[in-house]
């Protein structure tokens, strides 16, 4: 076994959806600079042809956008078609586009939970179900491609604000992710969750303006997530190093879902 090579993805097909800012952006980051070959995708084509161009300056690796709405199937359809006329295989997905919505109890909006839930876990499920001819084109148990799924600690625990879709969604998708890995495992398709904590990030911004300080205090390593806590995970995940690992949920949290109050 060549132990220095257990983190390697050079040249590795990664999609990583709402790649262009956030968690998304940090991890592409990752990707890229470890040379593999990544594409990225979001709503907003102009932000994602921009961080594409700069990530692959930065390079070794490359980053090639394929902007799409996420929330649509057809969107998803032709986003899938595209990578197909590029690619002959995919690597690894990582699913991390989602969406988020606080409101009170007495007032949440119907149509507010709908989107919430179709892009955090529905459209999940379409991305990957549509993915899986490129995911098992070259895949083997010896050599599993990787698909990784964005979660939350909020899918866990009950957050403290009343984002009742969201932690639905997330919670959903912990429970989908564990049934597909002992679904696909079998073709040659690992598949596992990722459960953040916070994070800088657009969906994290005003919470973290707000409570920040009281965030960090909490938690025992005393600072918010870093760009290469999430890459790093989700690079092991890809690597030959996470090959035995599917199904399962891992915090990337600082320690948030157990961390207890002092006495």
């Amino acid at each position: 076994m060549d132990y220095n090579n257990l983190f390697d993805v050079r040249n590795k097909i990664v999609l990583v959806t709402g790649g262009s800012r956030g968690i998304g952006e940090m991890i592409a980051t990752g990707f890229v600079s470890a040379g593999a070959k990544i594409y990225i995708t979001s709503r907003s084509a102009d932000v994602c042809y921009k961080v594409a161009k700069e990530l692959t300056e930065k390079g070794p690796g490359e980053c090639i956008a394929i902007p799409a709405d996420l929330q649509s199937f057809d969107e998803i359809k032709r986003l899938v078609e595209e990578l197909s006329k590029r690619e002959d295989h995919l690597d690894v997905l990582i699913n991390n586009a989602g969406a988020n919505w606080n409101e009170t109890i007495d007032s949440y909006p119907d149509k507010a939970f709908e989107k919430v839930v179709n892009l955090n876990l529905k459209r999940i499920f379409t991305l990957t179900q549509a993915c899986l001819p490129l995911l098992t084109a070259k895949a083997s148990l010896e050599n599993t491609s990787s698909v990784i799924n964005i979660g939350s600690i909020d899918g866990i625990r009950a957050p403290p604000q009343e984002t009742y879709a969201y932690s639905a969604s997330k919670g959903g998708l912990h429970h989908m992710s564990r049934h597909m890995a002992g679904k696909l495992g079998y073709r040659g398709v690992r598949v596992n969750v990722i459960a953040p904590g916070a994070f800088q990030s657009k969906m994290m911004k005003a919470t973290l303006e707000k409570y920040g300080d009281q965030i960090v205090s909490r938690l025992g390593v005393k600072r918010i997530g870093s760009p290469e806590d999430i890459a790093g995970t989700c690079i092991y995940l890809a690597s030959r190093a996470g090959q035995y690992t599917n199904g399962t949920t891992i915090t990337v949290d600082g320690g948030a879902v157990v961390t207890v109050a002092h006495m």
